[in-house]
């Protein structure tokens, strides 16, 4: 897949699946402009990109403030010309069951998750906008908002709301020309160690693994991230696409399971009396790999 002639920025690229992103990117000829709260972290992707001879250039800082997504973009464009891609990707994890997260431990995930991918989505949809050629909006979700995670309160939260934002924006930016994804990636990071299922695993992971778990590396995740910053995509927008492994998959969106109608409305009685037999009969499960 030929991204020649594309920019794309990559929020926390340092390390694990974002480093895979912006490597993947700039193999398949985009530049790529590097982020990542750790400067030198950042600094080392970028002359790892060049000196695979492509282009990067290195916007270090902690993504969540207006300001932060602003000089990404302006970075792109000046050191490029332009911008076509942003993945949002950057994270943190500040896991506690319920009655022992702080507001601190909450306002942190949701700070540089789900204000970061806001943030850095609208500075790069307004650049888009004002280009007039289209663009890739690609946002990193996981299964945890898909199904939940014990312990991930803030987290789940964060990436559920990313899923939400995509369809929202996806609908917005059509008439621009601005495709609006998300990815669900499942790989092996220093995220996935603190999820006990995951935390023991070493490679080469089991053929059952990378199929029923859809479970791999970061390098198994990234073709997904270069094929929705290409033109073979323009056709795709609004959806959540989960990777990882040997597996791809389609996430399906909320939607009614079960319709019953009771004339009148429903009284806590009534919809007791039917529940188990009725739209309760066959309940959505939840939770993943423990």
């Amino acid at each position: 897949m030929n991204l020649s002639g594309k920019v794309a920025v990559v929020t926390g690229a340092g390390r694990g699946l974002g480093r895979a992103y912006a490597e993947a990117l700039a193999a398949a000829g985009a530049a790529v402009v590097v982020n990542d709260v750790d400067a030198e972290t950042a600094a080392e992707v970028a002359r790892a990109i060049t000196g695979d001879g492509g282009r990067a250039a290195v916007a270090a800082g902690p993504v969540g403030g207006s300001e932060m997504a602003e000089r990404l973009v302006t970075t792109a464009v000046k050191e490029f010309g332009r911008l076509d891609v942003m993945v949002a990707n950057a994270g943190i994890l500040r896991d506690r069951v319920l009655w022992k997260m702080s507001d601190e431990d909450f306002d942190a995930v949701i700070d540089v998750h789900l204000r970061g991918t806001f943030t850095c989505a609208r500075a790069a949809a307004v650049c888009m906008r004002e280009q007039g050629d289209g663009g890739r909006l690609i946002l990193v979700s996981s299964p945890a908002g898909q199904r939940g995670n014990v312990g991930q309160t803030n987290y789940a939260a964060a990436k559920a709301g990313i899923v939400a934002m995509a369809r929202t924006w996806a609908m917005e930016l059509a008439r621009a020309n601005v495709t609006v994804n998300a990815v669900v990636p499942v790989a092996a990071t220093e995220m996935t160690r603190a999820i006990p299922a995951f935390a023991e695993l070493v490679e080469p992971y089991p053929d059952s693994l990378r199929k029923d778990e859809g479970f791999g590396t970061v390098h198994d995740v990234a073709p997904l991230v270069v094929f929705l910053a290409s033109d073979a995509s323009a056709g795709v927008t609004g959806q959540a696409i989960g990777i990882g492994g040997d597996r791809l998959a389609l996430w399906s969106h909320p939607r009614e399971k079960a319709v019953a109608l009771a004339d009148g409305g429903w009284s806590a009685d009534a919809i007791a009396a039917s529940w188990a037999e009725g739209v309760g009969a066959d309940p959505e499960t939840y939770g993943g790999p423990r």
